[in-house]
Order: C-alpha cells, then structure tokens, then sequence
C-alpha cells in the first residue's frame, strides 16, 4: 500500500467517523447521559469490535456473512434485541434528584460490553468493509499481499474511529455537566430510549435491504 493511497484512506476514515451513524450516535448518548468516563469506554468496546470486523475481513469470513442470508438475518435480529434491551433500560433509568449527586451510573465494564455487542451485532460493519477496503489496495509491483493492506487499513480505520469518536463523547460528555436537573434527565433518558428503538428498527430492515440488494 502505497503512503499517498494510507493518506487517502486515512482522510476517508476520519470523514467516515464524523457522518452520523448508530455508532456515533451511541457514543454521543452514552457520554451525554453518562458522562465522558462512559462514553469513552464505550468508544473501547466499539473499537473491539472493530478488530473483531478487521479479522473477519482479512480472513474472508466477512464475505461468508454477506452471502449467507440466514446468518445476516440472525445477527441483525441480535443486534436489534440488544438495542431493545438498552431502550427498555434507558426508559426507566432512576432519576437523581440531587444535582450534585449525579454520577456515571454505567460501569467501565458495563460500557465497555455495550459497545463491543453495538459493533459486532451489526454484520453492516462487515459488508462497509468488503466495500470500502478493496479500493484503496495496491495491486502494483512490491505491493504487500493483501491481507497486510487489509491488516493495516483496519488499524488505521480503528486509530480514526478511536480520535474522532473520544473528540464526540469529551464535548457530550461536557454538555452532561449542565444537564444535571432532573427535567433534563428524563429528557435524555426518554430521548436516547426512542432512538435505540429506532435503532433497533433500522437493524431490522437490514434484513429487508439485504435480501432485496438494496
């Protein structure tokens, strides 16, 4: 892989991270309801998953998940099962009365399994990558086999992901400081309950889209 064709990928990836998506959105929850401490767990677990996908991809297994009709259908229905488990428990978070009083209520742990499961129950993630990594490989004279490149564009789509989503969950994570009164946390909770779901729905028709070839 040629250094100009990493700098182009690169580029690629840092913009890739910015669009909204339900990873960035997730972190963007998270950090603003939890605080950064937990958005930037969460951030680690999606990343997990990334390495998870990263070898998928390199292996070939990516490929087998996107030709199995089934299997694609199974883990978008566990993906979207676990969002409805977030929903419900976002929904009916406790409200803390003191200000004061208000801390992270989601473990390290806790926030850490969250992300791995959002990433790695989005078989989506795996198909983006069959898709984008081949574009950006160097096939020319001295060019490395093409499980490295893959190896090294997932590290680097991995480093990009990591920078832009802790940018994302520091300033939510900053807003969560002002969004101490209870008003405002019934807000949140209630909110990143309907977007879970909503979440949960677009997992869903996945399936759909998947089947049909859209």
């Amino acid at each position: 892989m040629e250094f100009s064709g990493w700098l182009g990928f690169l580029s690629a990836s840092i913009f890739l991270a910015f669009v909204p998506g339900p990873d960035n959105i997730f972190v963007l929850l998270q950090s603003a309801t939890n605080g950064f401490r937990s958005g930037f767990f969460v951030i680690l677990g999606l990343c997990t998953g990334l390495v998870f996908q990263t070898l998928c991809a390199t292996l070939g297994l990516a490929a087998v998940v996107a030709a199995s009709t089934w299997l694609f259908g199974a883990i978008c229905v566990l993906g979207a099962l676990y969002l409805l488990y977030i929903a419900w428990g976002a929904w009916h978070a406790p409200i803390v009365a003191e200000p004061s009083a208000r801390v992270s209520s989601l473990a390290p742990q806790a926030a850490w399994r969250r992300g791995t499961l959002m990433n790695i129950t989005n078989p989506k993630v795996q198909i983006f990558f069959l898709a984008f990594f081949p574009q950006f490989l160097f096939e020319g004279a001295g060019a490395a086999p093409v499980w490295v490149q893959m190896l090294i564009m997932g590290i680097t789509f991995i480093a990009a992901t990591l920078l832009v989503f802790t940018l994302i969950a520091f300033f939510a994570g900053a807003l969560s400081l002002r969004l101490k009164k209870p008003m405002w946390q019934r807000v949140l909770n209630k909110g990143s309950a309907v977007i879970f779901v909503l979440l949960a729905i677009s997992a869903l028709y996945q399936i759909v889209s998947h089947q049909t070839g859209a």
